[in-house]
Order: C-alpha cells, then sequence, then structure tokens
C-alpha cells in the first residue's frame, strides 16, 4: 500500500496493520484506494504488480502446457521428469484420470502397468533406450509439481482468460485465485461494479 500512496505522498492517510496473527489487514482507506486504482485499470493499480504469490501447484502435464502461456510475470521451478521419473514406482494415482471413462481407465491402467515395467527394466539396466520409453510413453495426464511464483496482476489476466476455461483444472486454479487475501477486491473487482 505504500507504493500505492506513492503517487500523491498520502503516506500519512495509510490505515492498514497486522493483526495478532501476522495477517495483513488493509485499512479502510487503503481498501478504498485499493479498489479505485484496480478499477482505473492497469497503468494506474502498479502497486498490484508487487503483490507477490508463491504457490506449489501439482497438476497434468496436458494443463503445464496452457499455464506456459503466462510466462511474463510468472518464474516457476518444476520438478525433474528427466532426472527423476525413475525414482519411485509408477502408480495410476501419479496421473489424473478422474474424468476417464471406465473403458478408458482400464486401458489407462494398461499404460501405468507398462511404465511401471519400463521403470524396473531401466533400474536394472540403466539403459538409455529404457528411460527413453518411459520418458516418451508418458501421457500428458502426468501430474507434475511446479513452484510458481507471481503477482495479483498477472492472476488477474490468468483469472479473466481461464474462468470459463473448457477444463475442470482451470476453474479449480480460478477457485483458489478468488481464495486469495483480497482476491475479490484486487483481482476480481471488475465485476463487482
Amino acid at each position: 500500500m505504500r507504493g500505492a500512496r506513492n503517487p500523491l505522498n498520502s503516506w500519512g492517510r495509510m490505515d492498514s496493520f497486522y493483526d495478532e496473527d501476522g495477517s495483513y489487514v488493509l485499512g479502510e482507506h487503503d481498501l478504498d484506494l485499493a479498489k479505485r486504482l484496480r478499477r482505473a485499470g492497469s497503468d494506474h493499480r502498479k502497486f498490484i504488480r508487487q503483490i507477490f504469490v508463491s504457490v506449489d501447484i501439482t497438476a497434468p502435464l496436458y494443463w503445464w502446457k496452457e499455464y506456459d502461456t503466462y510466462k511474463v510475470g510468472t518464474v516457476a521451478n518444476s520438478t525433474s521428469t528427466m532426472h527423476k521419473i525413475h525414482s519411485k514406482p509408477f502408480d495410476i494415482e501419479d496421473f489424473s484420470h478422474d474424468h476417464m471413462t471406465p473403458d478408458t481407465l482400464l486401458f489407462m491402467d494398461t499404460v501405468v502397468e507398462r511404465l511401471e515395467q519400463i521403470r524396473l527394466k531401466y533400474m536394472e539396466t540403466k539403459s538409455k533406450e529404457d528411460w527413453y520409453d518411459m520418458i516418451q510413453l508418458l501421457p500428458s495426464s502426468y501430474n507434475q509439481m511446479r513452484t510458481c511464483t507471481m503477482n495479483y496482476e498477472t492472476l488477474i489476466n490468468i483469472y479473466y482468460a481461464r474462468k470459463n476455461h473448457k477444463l475442470q483444472e482451470w476453474h479449480t486454479f480460478c477457485d483458489w485465485i478468488r481464495s486469495l487475501p483480497y482476491a475479490e477486491e484486487l483481482i476480481i473487482a471488475a465485476e463487482e461494479d
């Protein structure tokens, strides 16, 4: 909020504080200013770019391909498929499968079994051929964890671009965005007017 008050040197009007739990609470005047700047557009809400979020996200590779659209304003550090794909047994729970039909789920069980066979063989042989078999057979439903850093401005862009997306994973992500502190006022704000 200090940065939001820089243009008019209005720091004396700041009324935000930390509560007894250590949470930052926007005071009435600061919240009013934040909402007005948010509605005024990107040029006026520069302070939102300084509200940083860091989060661990586990999602299927097919979702990460779409998330990578937001490379500007984000940083992600993922678990390594290249170095660690063989470090634990494959299990159906390593894959997003909640929307699969029963027939497809049966087939997916076969794929997971085959991946595990290849993994065990690779553990024995350390053969690059076996490693390639794992990597190239790996379905895009494989769940990968990434630690992501972004700011509220980027979250505004993501939210409005993806809130009505076909993939349920985007709805889950947008629900998470809505759960962030002051998200309703600072990220979703355009809908309230």
